[in-house]
């Protein structure tokens, strides 16, 4: 059959592929060769088997992801399968949605701990502030490097090896941080730990899509975008007292006990989520109970070794970054708004400690502010929910309308600059100081608006490469989150926080009309966009 052999040679030339062409794309070009686009969405529901009504009610609910022609695939049992992880009870769902927030928020937490006893580190190591400023920013690099290795590995070894096997590591310079007999040692731990806690910064998020549908994703999103969020606000209020009334070191000895609790917790009781790894691991168990070694996963047919795939999705969340607008123009975004966000860290000691004369833990309190800002800006995860689904239904053709999540960023993106502003000019010494606090509280809520509008998007817009998309959302965004707190400083100093405010709020301002673009050219892009892998899924 010639289109099977066109099939066979494309899948042939994909395994040579050395740049961000996936794979997959010559394997999926292969089956649009094969299929018609409706025989195509039927086989990719799963009910090829089915009578034409069933196959189109099916189609509609979207529940089994992968199947085919051939008899020997193994694919979701219909639309009720226990084992999908779509089908399984809400309560499953949101314990491995908390697991999956609780770890990135420890390894947020992890991150600006830190910042609260650089005054101190600085002096038992005889080092300049600046260099220890190092520690938070190294530390924040390994959210940009780690996610291009760990991202890919869960699309090959599924969400549960990664998060383990990387944990082991963060744990572990964790106690080297707190052992570090000189700022280099302390450095490197901070490096190592933060590439090894990127883990859940980049997966969560692939996590969460493979359990919730599109409708429900909303709500489930707005607890793994505030886990990131919660983390650095609380850290310095923490941090400030472990700080002031104990030992700048027991800032890393309290990450270690959080982290080795959640450890036991992936160890036991996180179950793995990727469907791809789930459908491999029933067709082993078919093959030992049915002695049919013919039996596999459809993605298993093209043959294609681990090493190869890993290869190449190493390289497809930077390939995303520079050639899909929509992750590019996100990301830069979301990269300007997570870099003022750390610079806060260094700012408020200047505004509270410095200008204001108050210690190190009465210093960090103001970041409460901050932090309500924030849980407000989730509170209103389930009014974009019932948004979301209502512009679904009247644009979408009740098929997934990633366009949806956005009104709220455009909303979030005209509050957070106005936050950034009222934050520096409420912080001049004959203000109360109540004032620039509820200006960080603005600027967290514009904030969350903003982040978990467009990490819901890139979830929407790319489906099984969601992992992917963020990994090359994080890059960028840890890249400029590590840098600017280096002359965060300086600029706070010199310039004074209410012109260095108005700086960056000009900044901000002029990339507040991106979630409003893709809002209304959305579609248009994601329509030339290189990554349509799969057919349209229903909410």
């Amino acid at each position: 059959m010639n289109s099977g052999s066109s099939a066979s040679t494309e899948l042939k030339e994909a395994s040579f592929i050395n740049n961000a062409e996936d794979c997959e794309m010559a394997a999926i070009k292969a089956d649009r060769d094969q299929f018609s686009p409706l025989e195509l969405r039927r086989i990719r529901s799963g009910a090829i088997d089915m009578s034409p009504d069933e196959q189109e009610e099916e189609v509609e609910k979207g529940m089994s992801r992968a199947q085919s022609l051939n008899p020997d695939i193994v694919a979701w049992d219909g639309p009720d399968d226990p084992e999908n992880p779509f089908n399984w009870k809400n309560s499953k769902k949101w314990f491995i949605t908390m697991v999956a927030a609780l770890v990135t928020f420890c390894v947020a937490l992890a991150s600006s701990i830190f910042t609260a006893g650089i005054t101190e580190i600085a002096a038992d190591f005889n080092v300049s502030r600046t260099v220890i400023t190092l520690g938070l920013t190294f530390y924040v690099m390994g959210f940009a490097t780690g996610p291009l290795v760990f991202a890919p590995m869960s699309e090959v070894y599924g969400r549960n090896l990664v998060y383990r096997s990387s944990w082991i590591f963060f744990m572990l310079f964790q106690i080297g941080c707190a052992l570090a007999p000189n700022a280099a040692t302390l450095l490197v731990c901070r490096l190592i730990s933060g590439i090894a806690g990127s883990s859940p910064i980049s997966n969560a998020g692939g996590t969460l899509s493979d359990m919730w549908r599109p409708a429900e994703r909303g709500t489930a999103m707005s607890f793994f975008i505030g886990a990131p969020f919660a983390g650095p606000v609380l850290g310095p209020i923490i941090g400030g007292f472990l700080v002031e009334y104990v030992s700048w070191r027991w800032t890393f000895w309290l990450i270690l006990i959080i982290s080795g609790v959640q450890f036991i917790v992936l160890l036991f009781l996180m179950p793995e989520t990727y469907g791809r790894t789930l459908l491999e691991r029933k067709a082993a168990r078919l093959r030992k109970e049915t002695g049919n070694m013919n039996l596999h996963a459809a993605h298993e047919t093209t043959k294609i070794s681990h090493f190869s795939h890993l290869r190449v999705s190493i390289v497809r969340p930077v390939y995303m970054l520079f050639t899909e607008p929509i992750v590019l123009c996100i990301a830069v975004y979301c990269a300007l708004i997570y870099a003022i966000l750390y610079m806060n860290f260094i700012a408020y000691p200047v505004v509270f400690q410095d200008e204001r004369g108050w210690g190190a833990g009465t210093g960090g309190l103001p970041f409460l502010g901050l932090g309500f800002g924030i849980m407000c800006g989730i509170c209103t995860a389930p009014a974009q929910t019932r948004l979301y689904v209502r512009l679904t239904k009247e644009r979408g053709d009740g098929m997934i309308y990633p366009e949806g999540r956005l009104p709220y960023s455009i909303a979030g993106a005209i509050i957070l600059p106005i936050g950034i502003l009222w934050f520096g000019w409420g912080s001049l010494l004959h203000v109360h100081w109540i004032v620039s606090t509820i200006g960080g509280a603005v600027f967290g809520f514009g904030l969350i608006l903003v982040f978990l509008s467009m990490f819901s998007y890139l979830v929407d817009a790319y489906l099984i490469y969601a992992a992917s998309a963020l990994a090359g959302n994080s890059l960028l965004r840890s890249i400029l989150g590590a840098t600017f707190p280096l002359f965060a400083d300086q600029m706070f100093t010199k310039l004074t926080p209410k012109w260095a405010c108005t700086l960056l709020a000009c900044l901000a301002f002029i990339l507040a009309p991106i979630p409003y673009f893709f809002y209304k050219f959305g579609p248009r892009i994601r329509a030339l966009s290189k990554m349509k892998l799969t057919a349209p899924s229903p909410v």
